[in-house]
């Protein structure tokens, strides 16, 4: 493994021209409408499964796109008082929201932590519970990268981005929850997702953590890394050739750049600059997008699409806990 994109130099002014419909906006605005017509319809279960002494845990559902049913998480820190401030985050590629077990390090560190489950995924590194029910149609390369690509109305990522910003709706929907201290945080799937949901959603966040993300630059990223997930798209449109124009099209409605123009909280971003997964210039080249907000990013030359690991996770508890405003004490 080796540096194999642009030199840092030219990354850090790494500013490509990105194809953005004219009607992204409205697209989205109708998008987020429709499902705002479905009550949220928040459930709290209590999960008693784990004893946490110092957290409270909930197995979650919720109302998402198309009124479907989304599951996730809640932990909360006993030991707080309400209103505790949260975080939202989101699950990688391949991913579903596992087992509260592996999400207690933002109730360790005083706050509560909403974890949204991935429809559809959860059946390649972590479980999860929520199933795409949505008839996408046509043909798709295997992942879900494709899904439904032939317009943005069918596309897969639509369904899942507007379940990220109703996430934030059900977490401030348990009466213990902040609403005026909200943040959301990912890497990879995750990353895309926190950036979407902080640039769409009518809440106003403290914090956006933006790992390593994925769906960014899309036209470039297919071109310089053979890694999944991006292969699958490439092995679509190998297939496909008719369809490339088509494709791209439905993309840039969900391309992370866009949303990037858009933001308006403060954003810490990471990027690897050895990630052949998520390549380097396409996280500048959303990163380099915002003008709106305050942001800063984190540089790992010698790391792959792993980042900063937990040297960034404890990056992250720190500045949640600052823009959250958490005694550290």
């Amino acid at each position: 493994m080796a540096q194999f994109d642009l030199p840092l130099a030219e990354l850090q002014t790494y500013q490509p021209d990105i194809e953005e419909p004219a009607d992204v906006d409205v697209f989205w605005k109708d998008t987020l409408a429709d499902a705002a017509a479905h009550n949220i319809d928040a459930m709290f279960e209590p999960y008693t499964e784990v004893r946490l002494p110092a957290t409270d845990v909930f197995d979650v559902a919720y109302r998402g796109f198309g009124g479907q049913k989304v599951r996730g998480w809640l932990l909360i820190p006993t030991i707080k008082e309400a209103p505790v401030p949260c975080v939202v985050s989101y699950v990688g590629y391949g991913g579903g929201r596992s087992l509260p077990i592996a999400h207690t390090w933002a109730s360790a560190a005083g706050m509560a932590h909403f974890v949204m489950d991935s429809r559809g995924q959860g059946s390649q590194w972590s479980p999860g519970d929520t199933p795409d029910d949505y008839p996408a149609g046509g043909p798709q390369a295997a992942g879900f990268l494709t899904r439904g690509i032939e317009s943005p109305e069918t596309y897969y990522y639509r369904r899942l981005i507007t379940d990220a910003v109703r996430a934030i709706d059900a977490a401030v929907a348990h009466p213990k929850i902040d609403a005026a201290r909200l943040a959301v945080a990912g890497g990879s799937q995750g990353g895309i997702l926190a950036l979407a949901a902080a640039a769409l959603t009518d809440h106003k966040l403290a914090a956006a953590i933006v790992d390593v993300p994925f769906l960014c630059h899309l036209q470039r990223a297919v071109t310089i890394t053979d890694q999944l997930p991006y292969a699958e798209l490439v092995k679509y449109l190998s297939c496909h050739r008719n369809k490339i124009t088509q494709a791209f099209n439905t993309l840039s409605y969900f391309d992370g750049c866009n949303f990037a123009k858009r933001l308006t909280v403060d954003c810490f971003f990471s990027v690897a600059l050895m990630d052949q997964i998520c390549p380097p210039s396409t996280v500048f080249a959303a990163y380099n997008q915002i003008e709106k907000a305050k942001k800063q990013i984190d540089i790992f030359p010698f790391n792959g699409h792993e980042g900063g690991d937990v040297f960034q996770l404890t990056r992250r508890v720190q500045r949640l806990q600052d823009c959250l405003r958490i005694e550290k004490s």
